[in-house]
């Protein structure tokens, strides 16, 4: 009996594998539009839409509110239509009481700047002096806490009597005014400064005037600038209080004249003037103060 022949079995040959080359395509390189320009637009409207929605309901509730009969303040579209010379021009100029709002303001920031800036250099340098004695501390900083609740009405005629004069009155209000918050926060940043600067201004023998400027500003420059922007907004409040008393072309006595002829949407205008000045005020002191200290003061 014959046995069938065994076949042979040959492995199967897999198939040849065609493999390429894969080009990867660089991504385009963003242009100004998509890199700068979107981004700004975003971020500016994230700033800006909200606060006009908001302004936009409050002119609405206000408008319905005092459109109605027996209102007795004057609605959005009232004080536009008897108001529209001072907002559309603040700088005309009709006569010497006869002037626009802008220059109102100017006259009343030449005051502030002058009063203001005597705040800062004196409180920088008296809350330097007080915040390296602790004796000096304690001994002061009650003082200066019951003084600085004063209102600035009330310093108004002890400077009229002191000084017998409207300009030098107001600006000795701003100054009083403003000065407290400034002493107090930079002492209380010189009292904090690390102990470890200390230390490295005594190993590279610093002597007083490099240990103010080199460790003892920087350290305390977050404190310092807070101070600052309470002393600005204290400043724009008091010159408005002082010139309504003493008289002259600034925004305050045009208030209290605007009062006294019963010129109601003449006062909200001036109004919407000293807050938009204070703001601009206060931003501008705080970008001086970001800027001094690198982002960590107090935006």
């Amino acid at each position: 009996m014959t046995m069938p022949a065994l076949k042979a079995e040959t492995p199967a040959v897999a198939p040849a594998r065609l493999t390429a080359d894969v080009v990867k395509l660089s991504a385009p390189k963003p242009g100004f539009v998509g890199a700068r320009l979107m981004p700004a637009l975003k971020s500016a409207a994230a700033r800006i839409i909200p606060p006009l929605v908001t302004l936009t309901l409050l002119l609405v509730v206000w408008q319905l509110l005092c459109n109605r009969p027996g209102a007795t303040l004057p609605p959005p579209t009232k004080i536009w239509s008897e108001a529209y010379d001072l907002i559309i021009d603040p700088f005309f100029v009709a006569g010497p009481q006869d002037i626009g709002l802008g220059w109102r303001v100017l006259t009343s920031l030449q005051r502030v700047a002058i009063g203001y800036g005597l705040a800062g250099i004196i409180g920088i340098i008296l809350g330097t002096l007080i915040g390296q004695s602790m004796w000096a501390m304690r001994g002061l900083d009650p003082i200066f806490q019951v003084l600085r609740t004063i209102s600035p009405l009330a310093w108004l005629p002890i400077s009229l009597a002191a000084f017998r004069d409207s300009q030098p009155s107001a600006i000795f209000v701003i100054f009083i005014t403003s000065v407290w918050p400034i002493i107090i926060n930079t002492a209380v940043g010189i009292r904090n400064i690390p102990q470890d600067y200390r230390n490295v201004a005594a190993v590279l023998r610093l002597n007083h005037l490099e240990f103010f400027w080199k460790i003892m500003i920087p350290s305390a420059a977050p404190y310092i600038f807070t101070g600052l922007r309470i002393g600005i907004g204290l400043s724009w409040l008091a010159i408005v209080a002082a010139e309504m008393l003493t008289g002259g072309v600034g925004i305050g006595f045009f208030i209290w004249d605007a009062w006294n002829s019963s010129r109601i949407p003449d006062i909200v205008v001036a109004l919407a003037y000293i807050g938009l000045v204070g703001f601009v005020l206060d931003r501008i002191v705080a970008a001086i103060g970001n800027l001094a200290t690198h982002g960590t003061a107090a935006n």
